[in-house]
């Protein structure tokens, strides 16, 4: 057997019905290549890999769980990536799914590692603290909006699927969880480019409580700033509101 490592933020999924409503989600979007991120003890692994016609592959850095992982299912010889997800390039050539129970500690910056893969994403399945699954699904005037809401609804659909609670996973985490859907816009947001938008939202939320002119008044001119939308703070400007505003920044 294998051993949890806390480290690593490791809860592993045991509740069954909660494993096949995830791999229902994800296959409600049609794909070829598919992506688990953490299989850890493979809750949902063993149900992914019976998917026919597929190209799997999984990202897993834990060493105990790939030579687990590898004896319980020998046809993933050759199929797992060895690394965190963090580091790795993006895992297939063309359009791939990513699922995935996703670490805790570091799902936040797997939402930004997705983001680099954008081009390629078609959609994206995962179990995140419940907390942060309802800051990217978050709209503005919430209180809970913020730069990764901004961010990931610049390029996706998000849909906030179904929570999980505690008891399903061993240990049970001190926290609820939920799972989320990523897809990409039919309609893309229109932005001077995406290192403006990144620039201004994490500036304009990094004093999220000032006027929108106090805390960003080093990205545009004086005479710009003298619109009242910027009279607003930064959790009452939509996605297309900052997106528009890209285009005026100096």
């Amino acid at each position: 057997m294998y051993t949890l490592k806390k480290s690593l933020g490791q809860h592993f999924l045991k509740d069954e019905n909660i494993s096949r409503k995830i791999v229902e989600a994800v296959q409600e979007h049609p794909f070829r290549q598919l992506l688990e991120v953490g299989p850890g003890g493979g809750a949902l692994t063993k149900y992914l890999v019976a998917l026919p016609d597929i190209d799997f592959k999984c990202v897993e850095l834990d060493d105990e769980k790939v030579a687990w992982l590898l004896q319980q299912y020998p046809t993933l010889q050759g199929k797992i990536i060895h690394q965190s997800i963090l580091d790795i390039d993006a895992p297939f050539e063309g359009p791939f799914t990513v699922v995935g129970n996703f670490p805790y500690n570091i799902s936040s910056q797997i939402l930004f590692k997705l983001l680099e893969w954008k081009e390629n994403l078609e959609s994206m399945t995962g179990m995140f603290q419940k907390e942060v699954a309802q800051r990217v699904a978050a709209r503005e005037g919430s209180k809970v909006y913020g730069v990764t809401s901004v961010l990931v609804q610049a390029f996706f659909k998000v849909e906030y699927l179904f929570e999980v609670d505690e008891k399903a996973f061993n240990p049970p985490p001190k926290v609820k969880s939920a799972v989320i859907r990523l897809l990409p816009l039919t309609t893309p947001v229109t932005m001077k480019s995406e290192r403006a938008l990144f620039v201004l939202v994490k500036t304009a939320f990094n004093q999220r409580r000032k006027t929108l002119r106090n805390a960003v008044k080093s990205l545009f001119s004086a005479e710009v700033l003298q619109d009242d939308i910027f009279n607003k703070r930064a959790e009452q400007l939509s996605v297309q509101d900052f997106a528009a505003l890209t285009f005026r920044m100096n």
